[in-house]
C-alpha cells in the first residue's frame, strides 16, 4: 500500500492505494494553503506547512495524518523585525537523532532539535551581512532546498529563490555560496557577474554520491561534482531548460528526472504534451517518458515540491501533481503513467509517506 500526501490550495489530501488504484483517505486543513506535506521515516512523524490567511505560516505535527493535528512552536521571526514570516516551504531530516530542518520565505532556515515539535532560527544565517542585498523570485525569497549530508551532520547545501546555493561545513555556524557555473541569462550579460540575483528552483544531493548535486535553475538544469562549489550545465537535450520538480533515483548517481515547462513567462508543459525527462547519464542526455500521461491539449504547470519518489532502481515509484488538480504516478521508473487522481485543488506538492 503507497500513502501519497497531497498538499493543496485548499488543504492536505492523503491519498492512498496499490496498482495504481487510489482513494481520498482524509483531508485536513480544509480550505488552508498546505505548501507541502512529508513523513520523517525515522520517527513515522508527519509535517505539513500551512498558510493561514488569519494566523499566518506554520508548521503542524502528527503522529496519523488522518487525525490530530498540533502546532510546533518557534516557527516564528524575532519580534523586534520588521519583516514578517511569509510562508514554509519545506521540512527535511537531518543527520542526527530528532534534527530537522525547515526552509522559508523569507529566506529563513529553522532548526529542531526534537523531531519537529519546537523550533529555532539558525541565527548565522537569518544575520547574513549580505541579506539587505537580497532580492526574490517571482514566488518570494524562498528557502526552499535543504541538502544534507549523509552521516555527517556538519555539511550542509541551501537553495534560495533568487539567493542561489549556500554551504556550510560547521553545522550551519557559518555560510558561503556555491555560485560557480551559474548564469542568470534572465539577467542583462553585463549584471551577471557578482549577484545575488541567482533564481534556484530545486536541489537535491545524491545519498550515495554525495559529492553530487543536481539543479533546476530558472533557466537550466545543472550538476555539481565538488560539493556544490562549482556547475556544469546539462541542460542540453531538453525541449526547454525552465521548470520547477526535480527528482533522482537514490540508487544511481546518474539520474535525474525532471519535468520542463516552456518558459518562465509560460508556464506549462511543451506543446501541450506532459512528459517527464529522464537522464541515466549525469545529463549528457535526455530522454522524455511520456506513456499514459496527457498526450495532446495538455497545458499543464507543476511547481516545485509537486514531484516525489519511492524506492529506487527500475521499479521505483513516482508521484507529481500540477495546479489542474491532477496527480500521475509510475511504478516502474517512469516507464509508463496513470491517474492517481483527478480534480483535486491546484497541487503545491507531493511526497510519498
Amino acid at each position: 500500500m503507497t500513502q501519497l500526501l497531497v498538499g493543496t490550495k485548499k488543504g492536505l489530501f492523503v491519498l492512498g492505494g496499490d496498482n495504481g488504484s487510489f482513494q481520498v483517505e482524509s483531508r485536513s486543513f480544509a480550505g488552508e494553503p498546505v505548501e507541502f506535506a512529508a513523513r520523517d521515516a525515522r520517527t513515522g512523524r508527519y509535517f505539513a506547512c500551512v498558510t493561514s490567511a488569519f494566523y499566518g505560516p506554520k508548521v503542524f505535527v502528527a503522529d496519523d495524518p488522518g487525525g490530530e493535528w498540533q502546532q510546533a512552536e518557534g516557527i516564528a521571526l524575532p519580534e523586534s523585525e520588521e519583516k514578517a514570516l511569509v510562508r514554509m516551504w519545506c521540512v527535511v531530516p537531518g543527520e542526527e537523532d530528532g534534527l530537522l530542518y525547515a526552509g522559508g520565505d523569507p529566506g529563513v532556515l529553522f532548526e529542531s532539535r526534537d523531531g519537529g515539535l519546537t523550533w529555532e532560527l539558525n541565527k548565522p544565517f537569518w544575520e547574513q551581512p549580505t541579506r539587505p542585498e537580497w532580492g526574490p523570485g517571482a514566488g518570494g525569497m524562498c528557502l526552499h532546498s535543504i541538502a544534507t549530508w549523509p552521516g555527517d551532520p556538519s555539511r550542509l547545501a541551501l537553495a534560495i529563490s533568487a539567493v542561489g546555493v549556500w554551504l556550510s561545513d560547521d553545522g550551519g555556524e557559518t555560510w558561503r555560496h556555491g555560485n560557480q557555473g551559474l548564469v542568470p541569462r534572465y539577467l542583462q550579460e553585463e549584471a551577471r557577474e557578482d549577484t545575488f540575483d541567482l533564481c534556484v528552483h530545486n536541489l537535491h544531493r545524491h545519498p550515495a554520491k554525495p559529492e553530487r548535486l543536481f539543479m533546476q535553475f530558472h533557466g537550466g538544469v545543472y550538476r555539481s561534482d565538488d560539493a556544490g562549489e562549482s556547475w556544469i550545465d546539462i541542460g542540453t537535450g531538453l525541449p526547454s531548460d525552465f521548470g520547477f520538480p526535480l527528482v533522482i533515483d537514490p540508487d544511481d548517481a546518474d539520474s535525474a528526472f525532471v519535468i520542463p515547462l516552456v518558459a518562465d513567462l509560460d508556464r506549462v508543459t511543451p506543446d501541450g504534451r506532459v512528459r517527464v525527462y529522464e537522464t541515466r547519464d549525469a545529463g549528457a542526455s535526455w530522454t522524455p517518458r511520456g506513456d499514459g500521461l496527457p498526450a495532446e491539449d495538455a497545458y499543464l504547470t507543476i511547481l516545485r515540491q509537486a514531484f516525489g519518489r519511492s524506492g529506487s532502481g527500475e521499479t521505483m515509484e513516482l508521484y507529481f501533481g500540477a495546479t489542474s488538480g491532477d496527480v500521475f504516478g509510475s511504478r516502474d521508473a517512469g516507464g509508463t503513467w496513470f491517474t492517481a487522481a483527478a480534480n483535486l485543488p491546484p497541487v503545491h506538492s507531493v511526497r510519498v509517506a
